[in-house]
């Protein structure tokens, strides 16, 4: 890792209704290599939050879906060095009961089974996760 990169500590949701993941799409950012690629939902831990209330506030902000997480949801932590800023990924299997929620932020968004889930273009640090989701919920 480059010693004046920036490093961030983002949480992510795997949202799960019926059998099916939801996968988000982005929109075009800063950067083209993460600009509408696929990923699991959440965002930045900010100072003074536990993971899982990070990730049920940016539920509530980028989709206006109400989680409570518990630790025990946690999933797998994935490290990744994108070219301008390095990260650090927790996810978290986040069963729902519907699948009612508002995209605010994101482009598009597909309900897909484990074994569908390789066939869309997953943001890099993503791809540990749709990996070890495919062989694990087989």
């Amino acid at each position: 890792m480059k010693l004046n990169m920036k490093q961030y500590e983002v949480t992510a949701a795997i949202i799960i209704e019926a059998g099916e993941i939801l996968c988000m799409q982005r929109n075009k950012g800063k950067y083209d290599y993460v600009s509408f690629k696929f990923e699991f939902p959440g965002g930045k831990v900010e100072p003074d939050e536990t993971l899982e209330q990070a990730l049920s506030r940016e539920l509530k902000e980028e989709m206006d879906i109400t989680i409570s997480i518990k630790p025990e949801q946690f999933f797998m932590s994935v490290q990744h060095q994108y070219p301008d800023f390095y990260i650090t990924m927790h996810s978290y299997l986040c069963p729902i009961d519907n699948r009612t929620f508002t995209r605010k932020e994101h482009l598009s968004h597909v309900w897909l089974k484990p074994d569908q889930l390789n066939t869309l273009d997953w943001a890099p640090a993503d791809l540990p996760i749709v990996r070890k989701l495919m062989e694990e919920m087989r």
